[in-house]
């Protein structure tokens, strides 16, 4: 079946088009067309993600998206049609609090046929509510003009598959999956631990008491003085102090709950360590900055490789799992391929980076599996989450 999949859930817009078959046992996924724009050169400036402002962006790019990503995937052919006025009506209604998208996608839908799809998946949580919202209601308005199934996808969800996924003969494959399954899930919005012992039942071990990782590697980027994104200029810098063999930083950085006998997280204690730390000092050379950046980086590895340990130690799972945005860090990937290699009874699953960040191809995975379960949306029901748990 083939299924185009749409991801808004923060800052990214990405449109996938995907042919899926098989099931739990063997499920291949070929991508026929992706599209994503990123906003993160809109946003530099907040140091951050502005909620309103990825809505907007959202609304602006989406249309724009759906064509690229239709036109790669061959689908898009040019046809002039009218629209039933009674259709047109409730999709402009439909879309009326997304400024501009409404009258896009009319126009879009008018001189373009029907692709060969058949359903709309979209994430529908956990992420940012304004910008969840676009894309659902964006997704609906698909599915009611192209006579489509709509399915609901939960990101994280998104994130866990897109790690089991293995790329073979131009197709991703998720094959010979032995469960139970340990999910490490970092991201700027969530540090998770998640069992999965049968396909799609999920159990929260542990969670983060306050920040993110990827919120604190923001926030400890910022008491630097580095740019947005932060995460991957702390991670620039505390590679090339490895990499050169610079000093490590003095006093080494506090572990948060490290030893305590809970998978749960906590990174506000390290972050305040780093404040007090930089309240001490004179002045910041790059030196300094790159010992901190180490430093901070180490810790933060340590307690999340301690955490999974004691996760799949609980398990016995055979099969560990990292995604989300920051299993992209170059130095936490290294720090748990290392550890795994001693352990000959687990399996490591990392997406490739591409599949790291937010998009549309493991929203894609997500639906597909959510449509063999038979589980379909409801136009008028389904709504944007931003709390959406897994469980």
């Amino acid at each position: 079946m083939k299924l185009l999949a749409i991801e808004t859930s923060c800052d990214e817009t990405a449109i996938a088009i995907m042919e899926c078959e098989g099931d739990t046992t063997s499920a291949r996924f070929r991508v026929l067309g992706n599209a994503l724009l990123s906003q993160i050169e809109v946003h530099k400036e907040y140091g951050g993600v502005f909620p309103m402002l990825a809505k907007r962006e959202h609304a602006k790019n989406l249309v724009p998206i759906l064509s690229s990503a239709l036109e790669e995937a061959e689908m898009q052919t040019k046809e002039v049609q009218t629209l039933p006025e009674e259709l047109s009506a409730e999709l402009a209604t439909l879309l009326e609090r997304e400024p501009g998208l409404g009258e896009t996608l009319l126009s879009y839908l008018t001189e373009t046929a029907v692709p060969s799809i058949d359903a709309v998946v979209v994430t529908h949580g956990p992420g940012l509510e304004p910008a969840l919202w676009v894309g659902v209601n964006f997704a609906k308005a698909l599915a009611l003009a192209w006579d489509k199934p709509l399915i609901g996808a939960n990101h994280m969800e998104g994130h866990l598959l897109s790690a089991l996924a293995k790329a073979e003969d131009e197709s991703l494959v998720i094959a010979d999956t032995a469960l139970p399954v340990v999910g490490l899930l970092i991201s700027g919005g969530h540090t998770q631990i998640v069992a999965m012992k049968e396909w799609f039942v999920y159990e929260i071990m542990g969670d983060t008491r306050d920040d993110a990782v990827g919120e604190a590697f923001d926030k400890v980027a910022r008491m630097l003085d580095l740019p947005y994104p932060g995460g991957p200029q702390i991670s620039k810098l505390a590679e090339e102090a490895r990499v050169n063999n610079e000093e490590k930083h003095p006093l080494p950085f506090p572990r948060p709950m490290i030893n305590d006998n809970t998978c749960n997280f906590s990174f506000s204690g390290l972050k305040t360590a780093i404040m007090y730390q930089l309240k001490k000092m004179e002045g910041l050379d790059d030196m300094q900055k790159k010992a901190i950046a180490r430093e901070f980086e180490d810790a933060v590895a340590d307690v999340l490789w301690t955490k999974t340990a004691r996760a799949l130690d609980e398990t016995n799972a055979q099969t560990l799992v990292i995604g989300g945005g920051v299993s992209g860090n170059q130095h936490i990937r290294r720090v748990f391929e290392e550890r795994v290699a001693q352990l000959p009874y687990v399996s490591l699953h990392i997406p490739p980076r591409e599949l790291t960040t937010d998009n549309a191809v493991m929203i894609g995975m997500s639906g597909y599996f959510r449509y063999l379960r038979g589980m379909r949306a409801d136009l008028e029901t389904l709504r944007a989450e931003g709390n959406l748990s897994l469980v």
